[in-house]
């Protein structure tokens, strides 16, 4: 691919990304595409066929520069501590601005084609944060936990926030709570291990 196309596609999916979060997946149009990205029909039809494709692109471009590159960080050896406050912080600012997330989006979007593609995007979230925990435990900076219960609590608790701060205004002390609750599951104070 050309770099000005891949700079026309990275536009696309840019402005697309901002219209699913903010709208969600079944209101996006190709038109709406079209308008936000400032890009002809025809320009954009030459790089998706349509929402969908676009919708996909975005999901896999996150999954590829994922911001919680937890195994990246432990085959370095940074204190697993390190490595879950720093995601604990992204998820506090990801639940503090639900108008930038794709919750409601990937709900639609799972609903369209299927629970088995958010499955596997599911295992990959699970796997990742397993990983995390166990490397704690082995390196002595978390206690002994049950990781399936605790990995289900940072998941699902983490995204019903976030969806539902889509529709409720959350309190600050709300998301406080959450990231204190699975700090003290594991034993983790901010200080340790930094």
């Amino acid at each position: 691919m050309t770099p000005k196309k891949e700079r026309t596609r990275e536009h696309i999916l840019e402005k697309s990304y901002e219209l699913f979060a903010k709208n969600g997946f079944h209101a996006v149009s190709m038109k709406d595409v079209c308008e936000a990205t400032e890009l002809s029909r025809g320009g954009l039809y030459s790089h998706f066929p349509g929402t969908k494709e676009i919708f996909e692109a975005i999901l896999e471009k996150l999954n590829e520069k994922d911001a919680m590159n937890f195994h990246e960080e432990m085959e370095k050896g940074t204190s697993a501590t390190r490595i879950l406050e720093n995601a604990l912080l992204l998820m506090k600012d990801e639940m503090n601005h639900p108008e930038d997330s794709l919750s409601l989006a990937m709900y639609e979007y799972a609903g369209k084609v299927g629970k088995e593609g958010m499955d596997q995007f599911n295992q990959i979230g699970e796997e990742k944060w397993t990983d995390l925990i166990e490397y704690g435990i082995q390196r002595g900076e978390f206690k002994q936990v049950k990781v399936e219960e605790i990995v289900n609590v940072i998941l699902y608790v983490y995204q019903g926030v976030r969806m539902w701060s889509r529709i409720i205004h959350m309190k600050p002390e709300t998301i406080d709570s959450i990231i204190g609750y699975i700090r003290r599951e594991l034993e983790i104070h901010p200080e340790m291990n930094l």
